[in-house]
């Protein structure tokens, strides 16, 4: 379900958008896909964030078993 909704943009941003949107029907269908892409990216972030956060959070212990399996890999 669409919802008629209105915003006010820069004039140069909508120049932008008008150069580009071409290939979608719309203004609507370009900025609905931007903003779509941009929440993709903000939610991308967000699960990085937390990986890496569990990763620092075991980094020593982490380590030190890589270490473990790399001094088995070794040919003395």
């Amino acid at each position: 379900m669409k919802i008629k909704t209105s915003i006010t943009l820069s004039e140069d941003l909508l120049t932008a958008i008008d150069e580009r949107s071409q290939q979608f029907k719309n203004r609507s269908g370009f900025i609905e896909e931007a903003v779509r892409s941009f929440l993709a990216q903000i939610h991308k972030q967000e699960v990085d964030a937390k990986d890496l956060a569990i990763l620092n959070k075991h980094a020593e212990r982490l380590n030190q078993e890589a270490e473990d399996v790399l001094g088995y890999q070794l040919i003395p």
